[in-house]
């Protein structure tokens, strides 16, 4: 993925991220905006935004690792 697009996902993450929000409901706020984005590529957007943004809002670095590795998880499973 071009460094372009992961920064605009990772930008929505950060941007529509709550900390009651589930990963389902994370994902769909995201493709809303970025549609031929794939879960892989909002997951890796995910765990960029974690490491650009650590020591900023803490409570939407939490959910969106909690959504990266659920994620990641299940791509390694398939």
């Amino acid at each position: 993925m071009e460094a372009d697009r992961m920064q605009a996902i990772a930008d929505t993450l950060m941007r529509v991220v709550t900390p009651d929000m589930s990963p389902k409901q994370l994902l769909k706020a995201v493709k809303d905006e970025h549609p031929k984005a794939s879960k892989k590529d909002i997951a890796r957007a995910a765990f960029y935004s974690i490491i650009a943004n650590a020591e900023g809002d803490h409570g939407k670095t939490k959910n969106l690792h909690a959504f990266a590795l659920a994620e990641r998880t299940k791509d390694a499973a398939e």
